[in-house]
C-alpha cells in the first residue's frame, strides 16, 4: 500500500470513535476541488453508481504513478471525507500500490464501526471503481485501439 495511505490508515485506526468522525470530516474539507478541465466530464462513466451520493472519479496514468481526482458533494461529509483519503493516500502511487489496497480498508480504518450498511457498501463501490478505472487505464495504454 502506498505509503500515504497508510498513514492516514494508522491515524484512523489508533482515533477513538468521536475521533474518528472528526477526521473523517476534516478530510471532508480538504478535498481538492476537481480541476476545471475534468468538470465538463463528469458523466455516467466516472459516476460510482453503487454510492447513493453522487461521486466522480478520474484516473490518468503517468508512467507508472496515478493522478487522482475526484468530486463528493459536500452535504455527504462521510462519503466526501473517504474520497479524499482515498485522493490524498493515493494521488502520485504507482497503479501497484493502488491495486493492492486490500478489500478491508474501510473496516482497517474503523469507519464500519460510525458508518451504516447502506454508507459503506457505497464505499465499498468507491474503492472498487477506483481500482477498476485505474485497470481500465493500463488496458487502454497497452491497446489504445481497444477503446
Amino acid at each position: 500500500m502506498a505509503a500515504a495511505l497508510e498513514l492516514i490508515v494508522q491515524e484512523l485506526a489508533e482515533a477513538d470513535r468521536q475521533e474518528r468522525i472528526e477526521l473523517l470530516i476534516d478530510f471532508a474539507k480538504s478535498l481538492p476541488p476537481l480541476p476545471a478541465r475534468l468538470e465538463a466530464h463528469k458523466d455516467a462513466s466516472h459516476r460510482v453508481e453503487e454510492c447513493q451520493s453522487p461521486v466522480y472519479l478520474f484516473v490518468e496514468l503517468e508512467g507508472d504513478k496515478v493522478s487522482l481526482y475526484a468530486d463528493a458533494p459536500i452535504e455527504a461529509p462521510t462519503v466526501r471525507g473517504f474520497v479524499s483519503i482515498l485522493v490524498q493516500g493515493l494521488n502520485g502511487a504507482t497503479y501497484e500500490e493502488v491495486l493492492s489496497v486490500r478489500n478491508d480498508l474501510i473496516e482497517r480504518i474503523g469507519l464500519t464501526e460510525i458508518l451504516g450498511m447502506l454508507r459503506v457498501r457505497g464505499l465499498t463501490g468507491v474503492l472498487s471503481r477506483l481500482k477498476a478505472a485505474v485497470t481500465r487505464s493500463l488496458m487502454e495504454r497497452a491497446d489504445p485501439a481497444a477503446n
